[in-house]
């Protein structure tokens, strides 16, 4: 998955914010819904509002179940 780094103050853990597109199935208008993925990083250098690319993996600690693959 793709999302946007929104925190990064953690040791070694970033929190990626994920939006989707939705269609609402009544009133077929479109609508996001965002979600946050605390994620375990080794790259250096991540800031908040990099585009990163996640993908799930063990888990880390008791929250984090994902991982940081790459920066887009």
């Amino acid at each position: 998955m793709t999302g946007t780094v929104i925190s990064n103050k953690m040791n070694k853990a970033v929190i990626v914010k994920v939006e989707t597109t939705k269609i609402h199935p009544k009133y077929q208008k479109r609508f996001t819904v965002s979600k946050k993925y605390p994620a375990h990083n080794e790259l250096p250098d991540i800031k908040v509002g990099d585009k990163v690319v996640i993908e799930p993996s063990k888990p880390y600690s008791k929250t984090v179940h994902w991982e940081v693959i790459s920066k887009e």
